[in-house]
């Protein structure tokens, strides 16, 4: 077990940095023309992830809506109170500076619960309470406006969750079911999309959805082939936007945010039967949610 979670944190780390140095492995040149001046912005922001960002704080308060393919019986729509702590990197280059490139790694944990809904519950449906804890990132472009800006933003994170059924299943083949992930401790991933309105520089408001799968176990190498699909998709529309910057940076922030987004929801749509697709494997126990939040930056 150890092991398997030593190459699971290795394998995320050799991920992250790839993804990182992709962004910036040209940094050379002549001084002149536009491109060198987007490669210096990119690179600007590199050594920012080695050297920290702003300090933090984020507050998320959503609803949530539960699905686990062939189950039977109805989940209660759990509400949702999140917490993140991170930092906050957000640098402009001097050529286009309406252009904000945003990125926030936080830590974060959550409650999940059919008493934070503050709706009625039907008949019948199954109460839960959930927590769950993991790391994430948030990056996109934004267009400046003067203090404000309006920055759109894609999500992904690594999660651990454990899950409490306060109500048990009738259905024997549903009981048996929600048994793989009742009072255990179980690995996931999320994604999100959403809108950050930055009002002043240390206040934005946040609108999101939010797409999570939590696995009945894990499999790593099934999981690594399939993150590794997700994640070339991924690069190589970071390619595409960075051309999108070279020739067109006002229109960057709306086609990474669609991009990115519809990749990653196309993918999640795949992993509803299969949680580790293309790979045969179990389906996952899936939550999404509409989220608000306002976060604080230091």
């Amino acid at each position: 077990m150890f092991k398997g979670k030593l190459l699971f944190i290795l394998a995320l780390s050799l991920f992250s940095f790839a993804y990182l140095f992709a962004q910036d492995e040209d940094t050379t040149g002549s001084d002149n023309g536009w491109w060198n001046h987007h490669h210096r912005f990119r690179f600007h922001c590199f050594e920012k992830d080695f050297t920290g960002g702003r300090p933090t704080l984020s507050f998320d308060y959503g609803i949530s809506n539960i699905s686990l393919k062939d189950f039977n019986e109805s989940f209660a729509k759990p509400g949702m109170l999140e917490l993140k702590l991170g930092y906050t990197h957000q640098s402009s280059d001097d050529v286009v500076g309406y252009i904000l490139d945003y990125n926030f790694k936080y830590f974060y944990i959550s409650n999940f619960s059919t008493d934070l809904s503050g709706g009625a519950i039907n008949a019948g449906e199954l109460k839960t309470d959930l927590w769950r804890f993991g790391f994430g990132r948030a990056s996109g472009y934004g267009y400046k406006l003067g203090g404000a800006a309006i920055i759109p933003y894609y999500s992904y994170s690594v999660d651990w969750s454990q899950l409490r059924m306060v109500d048990a299943p009738l259905n024997a083949n549903d009981l048996n079911t929600t048994n793989l992930f009742n009072e255990s401790f179980r690995f996931g991933t999320s994604t999100e999309g959403g809108i950050r309105f930055q009002i002043i520089p240390h206040l934005a408001l946040d609108a999101g959805y939010q797409r999570s799968i939590i696995f009945p176990r894990h499999l790593f190498w099934k999981w690594t082939g399939s993150a590794l699909i997700e994640a070339a998709g991924q690069w190589g529309i970071d390619g595409f936007v960075n051309e999108v910057l070279d020739s067109s940076p006002y229109a960057v922030p709306v086609v990474s945010f669609v991009l990115k987004n519809a990749l990653s929801y196309g993918i999640y749509e795949l992993r509803k039967d299969e949680m580790n697709w293309p790979f045969e494997s179990a389906s996952p126990l899936m939550y999404n949610q509409f989220k608000l939040g306002v976060t604080f930056v230091f």
